[in-house]
């Protein structure tokens, strides 16, 4: 006899694949130029200190600051210049004590200045002399050698997704190749016998296959590989061809369709059959999404997804977007969102995630959520949709006027 579905929740669907799965990509070194989306390999540390010498943030004069002290526009403070300091020049003589130099933003302190007065408050006295009409504190406009980093310091740990600012710290650091991990494979397999390739001209009981399609761009989203291996009909022999095939060529399969009750034995039976752990959940107790499989094959992840394209997409964003991100090496599983007054009720039963997909409106006091309610096999509620509510297993929903928590798409 087949078993029924046992529901787990979101988390302990994550806790399980995360148990049994662990980051398996190879590394590669690539050039600086290549590495915008990768994610580090091994910690980045600073082979330097950063500034390596002390630096301007501003045009003006270094002083040593207690010369100073007591300053103001009715009694200023009069210091001998002692030149100037170019761009690109190391000074090639120390401050002595009542001495002021003219310096430009980046440029390096001499030794001896501990600070820097804006050029706005000083006035030329003559051609050898300054008036500094307002004192600074020692490091006042200044950069310190290392303040930034300091040699040795890990700047950038291990799983760290580059983005442009990361790339920015990389070429400071003088970094011209990093070593990141390969790009996650996503194998994605459609089934059903209603499916239909997106050219076709629709007969009757023909869907195109929409899931496809929308799994390839959240994936290349996430900065990962997918790779599409067709549409599948429901025969056991050729969704186990097709499962074998993915598994070679890429890290972890996505299911798409096939998880109800209707034709759901035969997806199990066919993960089941093919290696270890096999199936490790069959339902979540979650709305939309609550017929997904989880499980594996011989160190392989595999997730089913449902057949509606709202329920595929939603329940791969609460707990396949965190997974493929655990397995893509990334430390942080961190999805963006904002905070935003709910619009409508939400209901929910106890016991049960839902999720609701939100529009967001942005106005003077903040944003609103406004609930896309629809049913899950309509596509049009996700291409409104900025983001979505998530009204947790303990509580009977969210009310009108509430502050909620939207995670965006």
């Amino acid at each position: 006899m087949k078993e029924l579905l046992n529901l787990i929740t979101p988390e302990e669907a994550l806790k399980l694949l995360k148990s049994n799965f662990k980051v398996s990509l190879k590394a590669t070194e690539i050039e600086l130029s290549q590495a915008f989306g990768k994610i580090l390999a091994e910690p980045v540390k600073a082979l330097e200190n950063i500034p390596p010498f002390s630096r301007s943030t501003v045009d003006g004069y270094a002083v040593f600051a207690e010369d100073t002290f007591g300053a103001t526009e009715t009694f200023p403070v009069l210091l001998k210049l002692k030149g100037e300091i170019g761009m690109g020049e190391v000074p090639e003589f120390a401050l002595g004590p009542g001495e002021a130099v003219r310096i430009f933003t980046g440029g390096a302190l001499p030794e001896g200045a501990d600070s820097v007065v804006m050029v706005e408050h000083t006035e030329l006295f003559d051609s050898e002399t300054v008036s500094v009409l307002k004192p600074v504190a020692p490091g006042e406009n200044v950069i310190a050698a290392g303040e930034d980093f300091k040699e040795g310091e890990v700047v950038l740990e291990k799983g760290t997704r580059i983005r442009p600012q990361e790339l920015g710290v990389l070429a400071a650091l003088g970094y011209s190749k990093v070593t990141v991990y390969n790009s996650l494979k996503v194998g994605i397999i459609s089934t059903g016998d209603e499916l239909v390739p997106v050219e076709t001209k629709l007969k009757p009981g023909q869907i195109r296959d929409t899931n496809a399609y929308l799994l390839v761009g959240r994936i290349l989203d996430l900065g990962m590989q997918p790779v599409y291996f067709g549409i599948v009909p429901d025969r056991f022999e050729e969704l186990i061809k097709a499962i074998k095939k993915a598994l070679l060529e890429t890290d972890i399969v996505l299911l798409s369709g096939g998880t109800s009750m209707g034709v759901k034995d035969m997806v199990v039976d066919a993960i089941n059959s093919l290696g270890t752990p096999g199936v490790l959940f069959h339902g979540l107790a979650i709305k939309p999404g609550k017929p997904t499989i989880g499980g594996g094959i011989n160190g392989k992840p595999i997730l089913g997804l449902p057949g509606h394209p709202a329920s595929a997409l939603m329940v791969f964003e609460r707990i396949g977007v965190p997974f493929l991100r655990y397995l893509s090496g990334l430390k942080s599983s961190y999805q963006p969102r904002v905070k935003a007054t709910l619009t409508l009720n939400l209901p929910s039963k106890t016991g049960q995630e839902d999720l609701y997909r939100v529009m967001l409106t942005q106005k003077e006091q903040g944003y609103l959520a406004t609930p896309i309610l629809g049913k899950s096999g309509l596509i049009n509620t996700l291409t409104r949709a900025d983001g979505y509510v998530m009204v947790p297993l303990d509580i009977e929903g969210l009310h009108a006027g509430e502050e909620v928590e939207v995670i965006l798409f």
